[in-house]
């Protein structure tokens, strides 16, 4: 009998379950994370009064609001009143006072954002990785570095157009006739490359993030299965090489997220003031006025704040993500054996 007649066919999960499987862990992780943001922001809106047209950013580890204050008083969730005396106290009154849902307020706009965005990046990434190997073969070390880079770029350009428009949204509450209105002037005006404002800032943060991201959880992950004696990677081992993973790309991508965030607030104040501040400013430039205004660690604000969030986001929806695609291989296996 022929040997290769007797080898098992290679299981493999198909780009629909992946996709599932990313979209289970982007809610997932929007439900655990928004609560700490949510919190955050009521803190900071206890200390610091929202007034109107100031912006703020929300962010639940996977997707970041750019949020602009309005009229109503406590109408809205992050003006809500509260006499709050840290984290755990502040959670503990706004489940009392306002119900338990209150932590999730702002949700919807996340996961409008966050799920597509998510099962592009995570989906596309599989797949390279997957074409890549079989080119490269298996252990080609750049081969992570390279399905990350192109995976966060399609995502973030297919993505771009819609943070525009749903910046817009948050501003104030907008008819659908009111918001076509809005684009139609915008691309009259500048073009279609307006609504790809702020992109190239958010590629600069978040594809070297993601090259350096995978590849540090596929060395973590595999040295940690050589040093635990396992041929498959657990729970925990995708737990925890996410989170560090995740923790060093956010360190090493910090300061163009701080110019992403200045980029983004400069244009809101400019739509809703008329103010004569550029639009036109190079990343560079930025960073440059920041180190000028506040020195080199001006580059690093929120340093703390990104990697409460980050760290456990990315551990989370890793190890989600990867518990799903090892579900449906175990589904896969049985229909095959019946």
């Amino acid at each position: 009998m022929d040997p290769e007649m007797e080898t098992p066919e290679i299981v493999k999960v198909t780009p629909l379950q992946q996709m599932l499987a990313s979209c289970t862990g982007a809610i997932l992780t929007s439900l655990i994370v928004t609560p700490l943001d949510v919190v955050k922001i009521r803190l900071q809106a206890q200390s610091n009064t929202l007034t109107k047209g100031k912006c703020f950013l929300y962010s639940n580890g996977l997707m970041d609001h750019l949020c602009v204050c309005e009229e109503g008083g406590n109408k809205v969730w992050y003006k809500k009143p509260g006499c709050f005396q840290g984290t755990l106290d502040a959670f503990l009154k706004i489940i009392r006072n306002e119900g338990i849902t209150s932590l999730w307020s702002g949700l919807p706009p996340t996961l409008v954002m966050a799920v597509p965005a998510t099962v592009i990046y995570f989906t596309c990434y599989d797949q390279l990785t997957a074409l890549l190997r079989s080119k490269l073969g298996e252990n080609e070390t750049r081969i992570p570095i390279v399905a990350g880079i192109v995976a966060r770029f399609g995502a973030v350009t297919v993505i771009s157009p819609l943070e525009l428009i749903r910046t817009k949204i948050q501003s104030k509450k907008f008819s659908y006739k009111e918001l076509h209105q809005f684009v139609s002037k915008k691309v009259a005006e500048d073009g279609w490359i307006s609504l790809w404002r702020g992109w190239a800032p958010t590629i600069l943060r978040d594809v070297p993030f993601s090259a350096m991201y995978w590849y540090n959880y596929e060395v973590l992950r595999k040295w940690l299965c050589e040093k635990s004696g396992l041929y498959e990677p657990t729970f925990t081992i995708n737990f925890t090489s996410g989170a560090l993973s995740g923790a060093f790309a956010a360190v090493a991508t910090l300061p163009f997220d701080v110019v992403k965030t200045r980029k983004q607030t400069q244009l809101w104040i400019y739509e809703s003031h008329k103010s004569n501040w550029p639009l036109n400013m190079t990343t560079w430039v930025i960073m440059k006025n920041i180190v000028a205004e506040n020195g080199f660690p001006g580059l690093f604000t929120g340093l703390v704040p990104r990697l409460i969030k980050i760290a456990p986001a990315c551990a989370i929806m890793i190890s989600t993500y990867e518990f799903g695609k090892t579900f449906f291989k175990e589904q896969n296996i049985r229909s095959q054996q019946y």
